[in-house]
């Protein structure tokens, strides 16, 4: 897969998404234009709302897990209907069953040594957490070293005017977590923020 396929390279990462809430909000994500979701395995309800979400995506979008920590992990988000595989570290016989299994692999680094392995085991993108503390300047360090147009997302405390800044430095998408969505989160606000991200990473 091909992280620079999507226009909007942005994760919306749905923590604590319930199946009942994933139709109304994805719809409104998809609405918004993003077209990656991802719903972290640490919550009840993880793998039915992947389901749900997996179901009613548009076809140029991607649904999958976040914190995929094992290979099991992987095979039921799999069986979910999810072709995302996001985790929050780098264990890279999980990146290279994930990528076997046809999914866009995004796993956690936050070293040098970390995303050359997880290049190595077959990843797409490498998700960089914690963003906050790896900082712009440790995306600009990092750019320097890794293969060229390698897809870096920062993860962590990313908000819409700080989106610029890591552009600038090299990211090439980043994941949007508590700052997008929190459970409860009223409709109208999440497609608020939804636009605001969109609008801050087209600028």
């Amino acid at each position: 897969m091909n992280p620079h396929q999507f226009e909007l390279p942005l994760v919306a990462i749905l923590r604590g998404l319930s199946p009942s809430d994933a139709p109304a909000v994805g719809a409104a994500l998809f609405e918004a234009g993003f077209r990656l979701l991802e719903v972290p395995l640490n919550r009840p309800g993880a793998l039915e709302s992947i389901r749900v979400l997996a179901g009613m995506a548009p076809d140029d979008a991607i649904v999958g897990g976040g914190t995929m920590l094992t290979v099991a992990d992987v095979d039921a988000v799999a069986a979910a209907g999810g072709r995302l595989f996001v985790s929050p570290n780098c264990r890279p016989a999980v990146i290279a069953h994930a990528a076997a299994r046809g999914m866009l692999c995004a796993p956690g680094v936050a070293t040098p040594t970390e995303a050359f392995d997880a290049l190595d085991a077959g990843a797409h993108a490498l998700k960089l957490f914690p963003a906050e503390s790896i900082g712009v300047a440790g995306v600009k360090a990092l750019r320097t070293v890794l293969p060229a147009g390698t897809p870096l997302w920062p993860v962590g405390g990313v908000t819409p005017e700080q989106l610029p800044a890591w552009k600038d430095a090299g990211a090439t998408g980043a994941g949007i977590g508590s700052q997008l969505y929190a459970p409860g989160v009223a409709l109208d606000a999440l497609a608020q923020r939804a636009a605001a991200y969109a609008a801050a990473w087209r600028a």
